[in-house]
């Protein structure tokens, strides 16, 4: 079992959940389910809004999903990641720490999830 700890600007203080291992819920389900207001427009990795950065409680114990083909690109065109960092998630298994919360699915690993509020992460 994981535990997400939601952080924004928007929230009045940090809620933090289970998201049960193996299970293939996203981290914006997750937020929803808890009425987390993590931004977003399509629920599809197209739109950026849900631009999220994610930090390890154990820099060891990462084990965050493959970056999809939709999620790289966008995150590419946000400015979020670099052509190396894609490299070092697919051959190092080393996930980045900016995802899109529909894409991205936490593992047994506990995550910090943080997100501006505004749909993209602009300030």
């Amino acid at each position: 079992m994981a535990i997400v700890t939601f952080t924004s600007p928007m929230m009045h203080k940090d809620k933090a959940v289970y998201a049960v291992a193996g299970d293939t819920k996203t981290i914006l389900a997750l937020a929803d389910q808890y009425n987390i207001p993590i931004p977003f427009d399509c629920r599809d990795g197209n739109c950026g809004s849900c631009l999220i950065e994610v930090s390890y409680d154990d820099p060891t114990q990462k084990k965050g999903i493959m970056l999809t083909d939709k999620e790289k690109s966008k995150l590419k065109e946000l400015g979020k990641i670099t052509e190396e960092e894609i490299e070092n998630a697919e051959v190092n298994d080393m996930p980045p720490r900016y995802r899109l919360a529909c894409q991205f699915i936490a593992r047994d690993e506990d995550v910090t999830v943080a997100f501006s509020g505004v749909p993209g992460g602009a300030d």
